[in-house]
């Protein structure tokens, strides 16, 4: 994990920010889910509420939808944020709608607005997350995908216990708990549509630069590919621009763990858990059984 992104999320606001090895392939893997929910629920239009989460360059995470065709809307708390995250997909050749707001406990859309909302390792930032999930309910027509952090997780625990303590109080963990979402959806009307893990590369989830850590273990090879430490910074947005054609595929080689790996070990080292929402669907009762974990 990367909690020190409360303080330090300007600095990847600057030219070809350097965001990783780990943030790459979150982002390239989480795109992969989105595509998926895109084409499996028809989705048109998107809100991505709120923006903010911890990795790396904030407000990019929905631009694959927008690359897509999708009508993109991003929800954000600080003005300054927002006006950067602008810049960033400008420079993309992408644009999206862009609302500031004061907190989350109102958002100014019309009811079923949109037909995903969707947030990304961002409630556990939120004051009020029963008024935030009743606001993405009354905004949304056809679905409501939710990625947190994985409670369960090996670099959870690290960071929640051993590293950055000053920023203990700048987050919830009891917005973040699947299990608990899955009965406050459950209240809404929502249906939990599909769980899981995601983001479960063969490496933990550590501050610090996979690929240092990748070679610390012995391990080097497996990123003798140009892994952003020569000519250019490791980031998405060299793909998005046209830069990098070949990003997703070498992202993709370290999808192999993820594809195969059992759910035991994803419950302990996967990243993220993701709960997928939607009116119809399996039942409440067995929502709540497949986010125990």
């Amino acid at each position: 994990m990367a909690l020190p992104i409360v303080k330090t999320w300007r600095s990847y606001f600057e030219n070809n920010p350097h965001e990783g090895l780990g943030s790459s392939y979150e982002r390239v893997v989480l795109n992969l889910k989105l595509d998926q929910i895109r084409e499996r629920y028809g989705i048109t239009t998107c809100l991505e509420a709120p923006v903010f989460g911890f990795t790396g360059l904030t407000g990019i995470n929905s631009m694959a939808l927008a690359k897509c065709g999708v009508r993109v809307t991003l929800v954000d708390d600080h003005r300054e944020r927002l006006h950067l995250i602008m810049g960033a997909w400008e420079h993309a050749g992408e644009r999206f709608t862009g609302v500031c707001v004061q907190d989350f406990t109102a958002l100014p859309f019309a009811e079923k607005s949109f037909d995903l909302s969707w947030n990304f390792s961002a409630l556990w930032f939120v004051s009020d997350i029963q008024r935030l999930l009743e606001e993405l309910t009354r905004v949304t027509r056809k679905a409501i995908f939710l990625c947190v952090p994985n409670r369960w997780g090996i670099g959870f625990f690290l960071d929640k216990y051993v590293s950055v303590p000053e920023l203990r109080g700048e987050v919830k963990d009891e917005n973040i708990s699947a299990k608990e979402l899955s009965r406050r959806m459950g209240s809404l009307g929502w249906s939990l549509a599909e769980s899981g893990y995601i983001d479960v590369p063969p490496w933990p989830d550590i501050g610090m630069k996979k690929e240092d850590f990748l070679k610390r273990l012995g391990l080097g090879f497996l990123v003798t590919d140009r892994t952003g430490e020569a000519d250019r910074p490791l980031t998405i947005m060299n793909y998005y621009t046209g830069i990098e054609p070949d990003f997703l595929a070498r992202m993709l080689r370290y999808h192999w763990f993820e594809r195969r790996v059992p759910h035991f070990i994803k419950v302990v080292w996967a990243h993220h858990r993701y709960l997928l929402f939607d009116r119809g669907g399996i039942s409440e009762q067995e929502g709540y059984m497949s986010t125990k974990n």
